[in-house]
């Protein structure tokens, strides 16, 4: 069977979606595309030479017959409207982040799907499908360093444009941090406060950079996690684990030793999108498999909602200086754990 996907929004990330799944990856083929921008998705569908139908609207697409399963990466604010939408039609849904911009949007489609009976909702939380998060949490699950204490993990970017906004270092850079490292941990968060350090001199004027954020799990382990968007050297991702009896750290991205110009170095990374690239050929390509056999297995609704949750709180921590408390209803039976 070929899984037959819908594609609401065909901006950059859809585009990539669409590419990879035509050319890269198996099971499932791109049927139909819908954008804001109409002649946005005809050259979509032109450029990767695919036979797909352009749908005036996502609510068209959602309900088309000859639409299986649906992937979101429209514009955020609009993803809750579309995932509700295609849980009220059945249908499974790929959802880039985030599921929705509030907690209470993330509350809405976590009701809506516990009323429906089934899982149908995948978050794009892609760093869970790294290869190197991988390796560190068999680490961590196998109990080599014991018992995790602490965690220290950098979010860095070379630069940042003007429209970047303070917020944004919460809910568009640190939220993959506040999702993965829940993943890692297998643990809820408890409090969250954010420092602000000095202030680089390549920031713009209205945002502070970088910044801290202080997590405090609910088994007590301690997370302190640097965001700094406009380091200049590289797109650096960075995370340690420190257990009862060793340290972890994320492996670094492969790249060719040099020794050249009476230096010994290794290239750094810019572009954030080759630095997880293999993460979401391995991620889509889980999700068709999944789907095919009427299964969720990578991030969920209820996940969706934990990071929303917590991104709240940073914000609300970064806005008062305080340490904020991040408070969790119980997670549902419902939602077995995934991944």
């Amino acid at each position: 069977m070929t899984l037959r996907l819908g594609v609401i929004g065909t901006g950059a990330i859809g585009r990539e979606h669409i590419h990879r799944i035509t050319n890269t990856l198996s099971g499932a083929e791109i049927v139909a595309v819908t954008d804001i921008h109409a002649e946005q998705a005809h050259a979509v569908v032109e450029q990767e030479k695919i036979h797909a139908k352009v749908y005036p609207d996502a609510h068209k697409l959602i309900g088309s017959s000859e639409v299986d399963a649906v992937i979101v990466t429209s514009w955020g604010p609009t993803h809750e409207e579309y995932v509700l939408a295609c849980i009220a039609a059945g249908k499974p849904v790929f959802c880039e982040k985030p599921l929705a911009t509030t907690a209470e949007g993330c509350m809405r489609i976590v009701e809506a799907e516990l009323a429906y009976g089934k899982p149908l909702v995948q978050v794009g939380f892609m760093r869970r499908y790294d290869q190197g998060y991988r390796a560190l949490k068999k680490v961590i699950d196998t109990g080599r360093i014991g018992e995790p204490l602490m965690v220290h993990c950098a979010h860095r970017n070379p630069s940042v444009p003007s429209s970047y906004t303070g917020d944004m270092a919460i809910v568009d850079t640190f939220i993959h941090e506040i999702d993965v490292l829940r993943w890692l941990l297998d643990d809820d968060y408890v409090s969250v406060q954010v420092v602000s350090p000095r202030k680089t001199k390549y920031a713009h004027e209205h945002l502070q950079d970088p910044l801290i954020v202080l997590l405090e799990t609910a088994k007590g382990i301690r997370i302190d996690g640097e965001i700094f968007v406009n380091c200049q050297y590289g797109y650096d991702i960075q995370c340690q684990i420190v257990g009862e009896s060793g340290t972890a750290n994320l492996p670094e991205p492969s790249s060719v030793l040099l020794r050249s110009e009476a230096k010994l170095s290794t290239e750094i990374l810019v572009d954030w999108k080759q630095r997880f690239i293999e993460s979401y050929d391995i991620e889509l390509q889980d999700w068709i498999n999944s789907t095919l056999k009427g299964e969720v297995n990578g991030p969920s609704t209820w996940d969706g909602y934990a990071a929303a949750v917590t991104a709240d709180a940073c914000l609300q921590a970064k806005n008062t200086g305080q340490i904020v408390p991040v408070s969790m209803p119980k997670r549902p039976a419902f939602y077995t754990k995934n991944n």
